[in-house]
């Protein structure tokens, strides 16, 4: 479990520290004025509306019971008629305090939607900026997953607090000035009624938001392990071993886990929250037997008792809903914390902005290449140097682990070597512009993605600028040799692909591989086409058809191939073995045969497997 977080003991005074909290609430308001101004304005008048209202439905309510009661000692219709008057009078505000009140439902309830669908667009595209070291970072996926979980309520409610505390600002103020009159001690009383509740609030706040924050790592456990356990890549495994029943078990371990903070944490604020509103109880009712004092020594009229009576009453609710506001807005900027500060991680600057290098047949060189992974002890790459001209077909062999994926991640600027350079037609690859170099580069990983999109969105992806192009589909399918299987598909290209839609078709392993090599060839515009493992769960047979196919295909293109199996990869012009991040062995296949080094022993020993 995640060690809790430790006291605050900055040297910043305290008032100081809790002020700054809420220096996101003028970025919430931003956000929301930037996500639709008509709708936040219409806000700022209904709240001012509304704050202005109950004191007038109080004083009217005062000349209510007045003119009744002067109507019922007089007989007069001209009295009878002044309760009317004010009746209405009162019937129309109470009728325009609905309206408003409505009107600030409905405006809340458009706000939630659009400011969460933009709250959550932003959060993706600063997911799109980050590298691929960021997203493998624990604390940076924790940031994400944080901001993603609450930060995107949290704008809207931080806006609707804000102006809730105006609307009760400007109530607070009209009671104030009214109960003003009784005693300037009934004002005093009644915001001091509300305090102690209002500290209780915001201690328990902090301490929920502390909970939160600690706990990303869990959360995220907890959601991994639901995933596990009900989708579909993982079923096969997890029924045939036996083990879904502990990985509930363990979800189960981290739910009590966490559920006894939570019980701790409420039984505290519910005790405490009993306990200090029972204060602001005892409050109303002493003004209440004060004020009712006050009438029967006929100091003030029936009408005016009334009138005081329900100024402390909504008084005392609005002077709680300021504190509450107050605190709510401090829990708010808590966790909106979280979402700007992962929009605030910083991200790696943009690359180059070169279209071309100045040295077209030079093609690919490493150059003293040495890499270490994040977080990694032992470098995956060490002085490495290689160079591949145009048009080569490279095949790089070793085993698990020698670096052969980590160079295709370095030529492709997924990662940023420590040491040495990688340039394409002599030109660094950190000079490139990123979009450009990424076109000049077509790649099939091994673990390439099974989109749960339709058989030619599949294969669009290789090339975004061509993402919807019918023919184009057709063509990289053909190239693929995915072509034969997709005709016999119900829908060919059109159809749902996996089993997260409706009516979605599951294709086997070797077929995905087809649709994925098939993305490759759609990235047209490539002169650098990268396989890393492409073929792994096809025959050997088809295999070597996919890469005589391939090899006809790329007469002019460099192409570079990573493979288990050596039949395929003496197809390649040069082969280099790979150990431990360095290059052991470089040449042709019947040169690596005749040196009778690592590769020989490797090739004869899969040949006699074979036989």
């Amino acid at each position: 479990m995640t060690p809790p977080p430790q006291a605050d003991t900055s040297p910043q005074p305290r008032w100081r520290r809790w002020l700054a909290v809420y220096r996101y609430t003028p970025m919430a308001v931003g956000l929301v004025w930037q996500t639709n101004r008509r709708l936040l304005v219409s806000l700022g008048v209904l709240t001012v509306v509304a704050g202005l209202i109950p004191a007038s439905i109080a004083w009217i309510g005062q000349r209510i019971v007045d003119a009744v009661l002067t109507a019922a000692d007089s007989g007069l219709v001209a009295d009878r008629d002044t309760a009317m008057m004010w009746i209405v009078a009162e019937l129309v505000l109470v009728l325009a305090m609905a309206a408003a009140q409505r009107g600030l439902e409905m405006i809340n309830f458009l706000l939630r939607a659009e400011l969460g669908h933009t709250v959550n667009v932003m959060i993706l595209r600063k997911a799109l900026e980050l590298d691929l070291a960021q997203f493998e970072d624990a604390e940076t996926y924790d940031k994400m997953t944080r901001a993603r979980r609450d930060a995107s309520s949290r704008p809207l409610s931080l806006v609707r607090r804000t102006f809730g505390l105006l609307q009760n600002f400007l109530a607070i103020s009209t009671f104030g000035a009214l109960l003003w009159a009784f005693s300037p001690w009934a004002v005093m009383l009644l915001a001091a009624a509300a305090v102690p509740a209002f500290v209780a609030e915001t201690k328990f706040a902090g301490e929920a938001f502390r909970l939160f924050s600690w706990r990303s790592p869990e959360k995220r456990k907890q959601a991994y392990l639901e995933v596990v356990v009900a989708r579909e890549d993982f079923a096969k495994e997890v029924k045939l071993q036996r083990i879904g029943p502990r990985l509930v078990d363990e979800y189960d371990a981290i739910y009590q886990q966490l559920y006894d903070e939570d019980r701790s944490l409420t039984l505290r604020r519910a005790f405490w929250g009993f306990a200090l509103g029972v204060l602001s109880t005892l409050a109303l009712y002493g003004a209440y037997g004060w004020i009712g004092l006050a009438a029967v020594a006929g100091t003030i009229t029936l009408g005016q008792m009334t009138m005081y009576l329900m100024l402390f009453k909504q008084g005392q609710s609005a002077f709680s809903a300021i504190l509450q506001s107050v605190a709510g807005a401090w829990e708010d900027n808590l966790y909106l914390s979280n979402l700007y500060e992962f929009l605030d991680e910083p991200v790696p600057r943009p690359g180059g902005a070169a279209l071309e290098g100045p040295s077209p047949s030079d093609g690919i060189r490493f150059e003293h290449v040495t890499f270490t992974y994040p977080g990694a002890t032992e470098p995956a790459v060490t002085d490495l140097s290689l160079h591949v001209p145009p048009g080569r077909k490279l095949a790089l062999v070793g085993h698990n682990g020698s670096g052969k994926t980590t160079l295709i991640k370095l030529l492709t600027r997924l990662y940023t070597p420590q040491s040495g350079t990688i340039t394409l037609d002599g030109l660094p690859l950190q000079d490139w512009d990123e979009d450009t170099l990424r076109k000049r580069i077509g790649v099939v990983f091994q673990d390439f993605v099974r989109y749960q999109f339709t058989v030619g969105e599949n294969i669009g992806a290789g090339d975004v600028d061509r993402y919807a192009d019918e023919d184009g589909w057709a063509e990289a399918a053909k190239k693929g040799m995915a072509q034969p299987f997709i005709d016999e598909l119900p829908e060919t290209y059109g159809t749902q692909l996996g089993k997260w839609f409706p009516g979605g078709r599951e294709l086997s392993g070797g077929q995905w591989q087809k649709v994925a090599l098939s993305r490759a060839f759609m990235h047209e515009g490539a002169d650098v086409l990268v396989l890393d493992e492409p073929t792994s769960a096809m025959d050997a047979e088809a295999e070597a058809e996919i890469f005589e196919r391939v090899r006809s295909l790329t007469d002019n293109q460099l192409a570079i191939l990573i493979s288990h199996r050596f039949s395929t990869v003496r197809m390649a012009d040069e082969i280099v073995v790979l150990e431990g991040g360095k290059i052991i062995e470089q040449g042709d296949h019947e040169g690596l045969m005749e040196r009778e080094g690592t590769y020989a022993h490797l090739f004869s020993l899969q040949a006699e497997g074979y036989r």
